[in-house]
């Protein structure tokens, strides 16, 4: 507790000569006193000041703890303004609300900084006026000196008036002119004449502040002065600064992709505006040849820091004109203004293709990813930008059909390919519906005895206007759609329900059926084939299922729960066009696979390429697995695989692909030449 501190004469405590009378701050009829802030004590008062806070005498008054006669935020207001009585020697007037003796009064109260004798600060305080505060005049205060608004009133000619706690706490070292406080003197200008017009107005502006300039929402209305009736500003302000950021970064985000920080497609219109000002435009579609093997096999943070340094130098390679966005995944759009030199674009596509193609350490993995790229040209291919878009999508997707690591203007003649695509997949969505597909069955024989061993389930379409299709016609628009994940179904369905028919003849042949990447990773695979082996009685050991070996190239330990849990089911798993992948072996000997599909093309360039496919056998065979080899046509390829020790073999030198029928009398046939013993075509096939 701090000691009384005894009341001294006005002489002692304000520093001036001795009077031979009273001091003349006693016959004011206002209230003054001398406060000392580190203590929360008045020093010295004169009477009205004695009257107003209810004290008989300067003792009574000096002794008195003044904590509790007013309110906290008055005290702590206090406390930050005596830096600021230092500091500037200034004036100031606020509205108080006191409770001397627990009575409220409210009183507009005029203090400055005063240094004392001793060397410490305080503060010389004159009430202007004392309010007999009503209820209703207590809360006006009370919600003016403690609103966080800041309001303050301003003379015709912008000087201060005053300015309310929550005003001077922001503004402090402000200077009192309100129009010094907007940053934009225009904007300044431009609000002060709408205010002129309309009387007030309301605008969102920089201002100045203690803390640097602000984003504030100042509402500003003509009136007058209380105190003098002259003409009068009264504004008010509110910070919003956090507001503002948080809309920029609302808007950023819009606008741009937040993994590279460039312009999404939202900012397509905007940037071909600008532009298409200064002439001709070109746009390159950009897609990443290799993007998905890099996520499968590295993982997606992976993927993400190799579209970040392909961001960085496609950036690197635009002139600040040009403007490069990312519109998802591994797509990019660029944007380049023409200025009609002849191979401009064409140069500009060739050094894009030669800087993405360069290899990307990241991770401690050394990346190789190729661009394929589409252009169309404005206005040659259009001038709205939507348009121009898709066709130079067009131009990218024939990139890569020719080959991809290039570039291709778009044409007139994609637009109608295109068109033919679209309808295709309309056709394929009503083909699922009209049960329009079949199955053809190609027959798989050992390579040593000839007998059947199984046979490939392979999809045809019989298209009642076209005739007969062959998967190489849909395949890949299926995978595109992703209408290969029902059509996936489909074949896997009515492959089962054929091996389970077949078993009813005691024509028990394993049948193997392809599973599309993206048929794999469907969450709903496992459980879906898990419900067709119940619903159709076949027996999963006699389904085979032949899985690329690029799709297994992703999460393995995802990829090896999925095998797992299909193994456990008791299907067999093969492991399609193998060498055509990364044949990673290090990845593949974890998996519990039974066989491998040595792909067509290593025996197609047999004769040219015979080491390469002798090794990717011997890589077959140091898996311990049954190698298949498909595509065989001729009979010297038959004993280069024999004297290779290739197990079992497919292709058109044994048979084609057959309808059911077909393969049905195929399997008599087999099974007679075994002497018709029922099972024994099955313990062949095993």
């Amino acid at each position: 507790d701090v000691p009384p501190v005894p009341p001294r004469p006005a002489a002692a405590v304000l520093g001036v000569p001795d009077w031979e009378t009273e001091c003349p701050l006693e016959r004011l009829r206002t209230a003054i006193w001398v406060y000392d802030i580190d203590q929360c004590r008045i020093l010295w008062a004169n009477p009205p000041a004695l009257r107003l806070w209810r004290a008989g005498s300067l003792a009574e008054l000096a002794a008195r703890d003044l904590a509790r006669d007013m309110s906290p935020a008055v005290a702590r207001r206090l406390r930050q303004y005596q830096e600021d009585f230092i500091r500037l020697d200034a004036s100031f007037t606020e509205l108080w609300t006191l409770y001397p003796r627990g009575e409220p009064r409210s009183l507009q109260v005029s203090f400055r900084g005063l240094r004392l004798t001793d060397g410490r600060m305080a503060m010389l305080c004159e009430t202007l006026d004392d309010f007999a505060a009503g209820a209703e005049t207590l809360r006006s205060v009370e919600a003016l000196v403690h609103t966080s608004v800041m309001i303050a009133l301003y003379a015709a000619d912008g000087q201060i008036l005053y300015r309310n706690p929550a005003a001077r706490a922001a503004l402090p070292a402000c200077g009192t002119s309100f129009g010094d406080r907007f940053v934009d003197a225009g904007q300044h200008a431009a609000f002060c004449a709408l205010v002129e017009r309309e009387g007030e107005g309301r605008a969102v502006a920089r201002m100045r502040t203690a803390r640097g300039a602000r984003w504030h929402e100042v509402t500003l209305r003509r009136c007058h002065d209380p105190a003098t009736g002259q003409p009068a500003w009264l504004v008010s302000e509110v910070d919003v600064s956090e507001l503002k950021e948080a809309e920029r970064k609302a808007d950023f985000l819009a606008s741009h992709d937040v993994l590279t920080g460039l312009p999404n497609r939202a900012s397509l219109h905007p940037a071909f505006a600008r532009l298409r000002q200064g002439g001709g435009v070109a746009l390159m579609f950009i897609d990443l040849d290799g993007f998905k093997h890099v996520n499968d096999a590295f993982g997606h943070p992976v993927g993400d820091r190799l579209l970040v340094e392909v961001a960085r130098r496609l950036r690197g390679l635009l002139r600040a004109e040009d403007e490069v966005l990312r519109l998802g995944g591994d797509e990019f759009l660029l944007l380049l203004r023409r200025h009609g030199q002849p191979g401009e674009v064409e140069s500009v596509a060739e050094r894009l293709r030669e800087a993405l193609s360069l290899p990307i350490e990241t991770a401690g993995q050394r990346l190789q990813v190729t661009p394929s790229i589409g252009i169309s040209l404005c206005p040659e291919h259009g001038t709205d930008v939507d348009e121009l878009a898709k066709r130079a999508d067009l131009a990218l997707y024939e990139a890569k059909a020719a080959g991809r690591d290039g570039w291709c203007y778009f044409a007139a003649e994609m637009d109608r390919r295109a068109r033919e695509r679209h309808a295709l997949e309309a056709e394929l969505r009503a083909a699922l519906q009209r049960e329009e597909f079949e199955l053809y069955y190609q027959p798989r024989l050992c390579v040593r005895s000839g007998r059947l061993r199984g046979a490939e389930a392979l999809l045809r379409w019989n298209h009642p206007r076209l005739g007969r299709i062959t998967p190489d016609r849909f395949i890949g628009l299926c995978e595109e759609t992703g209408l290969i994940i029902p059509l996936g179904r489909w074949v896997l369905a009515a492959a089962a329900r054929q091996q389970r028919a077949w078993a009813a003849r005691g024509l028990d042949l394993s049948v193997s059926v392809n599973i599309s990447p993206r048929q794999f990773r469907d969450p709903d695979f496992l459980p879906g084939i898990t419900r067709l082996v119940r619903e159709t009685g076949c027996d999963p050991r006699r389904l085979e299922l032949e899985i690329t070996e690029s799709t297994l190239m992703g999460d393995d330990s995802a990829t090896l729960e999925l095998l797992t849990a299909l193994r456990a089911q008791g299907f067999r798993l093969s492991i399609d066009d193998f060498g055509t992948g990364y044949s990673n072996l290090a990845y593949l000997q974890r998996y519990p696979v039974d066989s491998l599909k040595i792909d067509r093309s290593f025996l197609a360039g047999l004769e040219s390429e015979r080491p390469i496919a002798a090794l990717v056998v011997a890589m077959g065979r140091l898996l311990k697995v049954t190698l298949v080899a498909e595509g065989v046509e001729t009979q010297a390829q038959l004993d280069w695989l024999r004297a290779q020790g290739c197990e079992e073999y497919q292709g058109f030198l044994c048979s084609p692909p057959l309808p059911a029928a077909a393969m049905a009398a195929l399997l008599q046939a087999e099974l007679r030449t075994l002497g018709a013993t029922p099972g024994l075509l099955r313990r062949q096939a095993s």
